[in-house]
């Protein structure tokens, strides 16, 4: 080989290491672009100023034995937060609490804070005398409790009364006028209410 065929492959060799320096580091930029983007929280939902007395709901979902969020172990959220590809919300911890549990009769404000990564809602009924939270039994087809008799929801994410739910880390919220006595809040998605979605709410004088 000639000096001038050495000279040239070097030359060759050297732009084609040069091209391939210069393409990584935009290859990791746009991947580091893309990270970013990803973490990037949700844009707030602040409830506006209510009436009356405000009842504090929060709803949480948790797989089962499990301390926080495990990438892949819950599924995909399908309509109305059941799961597809994972766990059932019947293998899923679910909780529903009021602060406080006991308000004066007349205007009160629930306002809802979604905490779980499914969709929830929170559905009012009046509690019959003698009976406790957690003992309506719900349809086996439907994985729902009969709603006959309901007050009002707030199932309407990031605004006030029915809608489709409330997405995960938002908010909704409801206003009602209730007598003295005892209420169920509940949410009544397919199979929530027996994974233990429910609270009691009393009313007083």
């Amino acid at each position: 080989m000639q000096l001038h065929d050495v000279c040239l492959a070097g030359a060759v060799a050297a732009v084609m290491l040069t091209a391939v320096v210069v393409e990584e580091p935009a290859a990791m930029s746009a991947t580091a672009v893309k990270a970013v983007m990803e973490i990037q929280p949700r844009p707030e939902c602040t409830a506006p100023p209510l009436s009356g007395h405000i009842v504090d709901v929060t709803l949480a979902d948790m797989g089962s034995g499990t301390t926080g969020p495990s990438p892949g172990s819950y599924g995909t959220p399908g309509p109305y937060g059941t799961m597809t590809g994972g766990l059932s919300s019947h293998d899923m911890r679910m909780t529903l609490s009021v602060t406080p549990a006991t308000v004066p009769a007349g205007t009160v404000s629930l306002r809802v804070s979604n905490k779980g990564r499914l969709a929830h809602e929170v559905v009012v009924l009046p509690l019959p005398s003698g009976q406790t939270v957690g003992q309506r039994v719900a349809d086996s087809d439907e994985q729902r409790i009969d709603e006959a008799g309901s007050l009002g929801e707030a199932s309407h994410n990031c605004a006030a009364g029915a809608g489709e739910g409330i997405d995960p880390s938002s908010m909704g919220w409801t206003t009602l006028m209730l007598r003295p006595g005892r209420y169920e809040l509940v949410c009544n998605f397919p199979g929530h209410y027996d994974s233990g979605m429910y609270a009691e709410l009393n009313v007083t004088k």
